[in-house]
């Protein structure tokens, strides 16, 4: 019994010594699949020519054999949920600075101690409507990149390493659209709102953030429209020509969407929406251009 034990005991200690170096290996082993795979991913996404197939076979396709989609659907689901989980780590982020961006978004009116709630919950709302902003910004690169991924395997190489290099102009297209809405256009538009017939206004927190938050979400989304114009016109789907053709019908829905986004309906405010967007027309039109030669 005890050369057993003997035995036994020394295949114990023989474990506790080893187990530091049986842990690295796994470790070197996981690291090592997951650097494979990745390799492997990135070769084919900058080498790997998609499939030729007209647009009436995917749709054949599709309607005779559903299941092929869920292949789709699934990549999809997963591109959007691993954006949505940077998201919501950017807004709890941007919560530990929620003080020093409502002191900067309230700013053009005089400081945030001329915002009186009415509401208990008002102020809460207020923070989280920063925090989302904040965070969907921060956080707009990975969002982009995500969806991206998605489209890419369809995409032939050259268009697929052009999308790499338009998400950080898509970054700062957007922070554009928002500094052009908080320096440009708030300026102007908050001293009418405040004293619209001379009526003097004490802004809520809710109805002012909400405002700001809108008006540069906005206007940073409508600077994304050069970007988009380009890309498309890179995959043939909208032509140079046919934008220079139908300006009357841009300048008309540039008009509505105008309307829309200006916080007055005053036309000096309207034209500082306008003129922008019909600049980044004209500038899409040579960007389709520029993609197609």
């Amino acid at each position: 019994m005890k050369p057993f034990h003997k035995k036994r005991s020394s295949s114990k200690i023989i474990n506790i010594i080893t187990a530091p170096f049986r842990f690295l290996a796994l470790v070197y082993k996981i690291l090592s699949k997951l650097a494979s795979t990745l390799c492997k991913s990135l070769k084919d996404f900058f080498t790997k020519e998609p499939e030729n197939t007209s647009l009436d076979k995917v749709l054949n396709t599709a309607w005779e054999s559903p299941q092929e989609l869920l292949i789709h659907v699934k990549a999809l689901r997963k591109h959007l949920l691993r954006a949505l989980i940077v998201l919501i780590l950017g807004v709890i982020l941007s919560l530990a600075f929620s003080k020093q961006f409502l002191n900067w978004l309230t700013a053009p009116i005089g400081g945030i101690e001329l915002l009186e709630a009415i509401e208990v919950t008002e102020p809460m709302t207020v923070v989280m409507r920063v925090a989302f902003l904040t965070g969907f910004t921060l956080t707009l690169p990975y969002t982009t990149l995500e969806i991206w991924l998605f489209l890419a395997p369809g995409l032939k190489t050259r268009p697929r390493l052009w999308g790499l290099g338009f998400i950080p102009l898509a970054t700062l297209l957007f922070a554009g659209g928002m500094a052009f809405a908080y320096y440009v256009m708030l300026p102007t538009a908050l001293p009418v709102l405040l004293n619209f017939m001379g009526l003097k206004t004490t802004p809520r927190p809710d109805s002012y953030i909400r405002f700001v938050t809108g008006l540069m979400f906005w206007i940073g989304i409508t600077f994304e429209f050069p970007l988009v114009i380009f890309v498309i016109a890179k995959l043939g789907w909208v032509k140079a020509k046919t934008l220079a053709s139908q300006w009357r019908i841009a300048i008309v829905i540039i008009s509505v969407i105008a309307a829309i986004i200006t916080p007055t309906v005053d036309p000096i405010n309207m034209l500082l929406v306008m003129v922008p967007m019909i600049a980044l027309y004209l500038f899409s039109t040579l960007l389709a251009y520029l993609a197609q030669s």
